[in-house]
């Protein structure tokens, strides 16, 4: 009875599900990172809309006094006279979350009319640039001494 097929078989069986385990932690890792981005996506997304509707209701607000008001829902209203569209401006800015606003300017007509002039999501993270990596500076003298 020839017993060296059984150990080679097992060894080979033990090495391919070792390599299967492997490739399962090695996919497994990014699938958790994307999973992350798709939450921290899906939580954007859903601030975005809640501050989409309270603009919608702000701007509601605002066509229905009589003058424009300083704040609505305690959201502070700006306004003025526009040479470029002929009619009353008014301005606000809504917290999405903690970097992000939605800025929006309106352009007032008669009888609740108006116009969209700005509803755009603003970055308000202070943005720091990497320095740390020693780039190509063409007003060095220095660079070109070693050549």
């Amino acid at each position: 009875m020839n017993r060296g097929g059984i150990g080679a078989a097992s060894i080979m069986l033990v090495f391919v599900v070792l390599c299967l385990v492997i490739f399962a932690i090695i996919s497994l890792s990014p699938a958790l990172t994307e999973r992350a981005l798709a939450r921290q996506e899906l939580a954007l997304v859903q601030d975005f809309y809640a501050a989409d509707a309270r603009a919608e209701r702000i701007v509601a607000e605002i066509l229905t006094a009589p003058t424009i008001p300083a704040a609505v829902d305690n959201i502070p209203i700006g306004s003025f006279w526009s040479m470029e569209v002929f009619a009353d401006v008014a301005y606000f800015a809504v917290p999405i979350n903690e970097t992000m606003l939605l800025n929006v300017e309106i352009a007032l007509g008669a009888g609740g009319l108006y116009q969209i002039l700005t509803w755009r999501m603003q970055n308000t993270h202070d943005w720091q640039p990497d320095d740390s990596i020693d780039l190509f500076d063409p007003d060095d003298e220095t660079f070109f001494q070693g050549w």
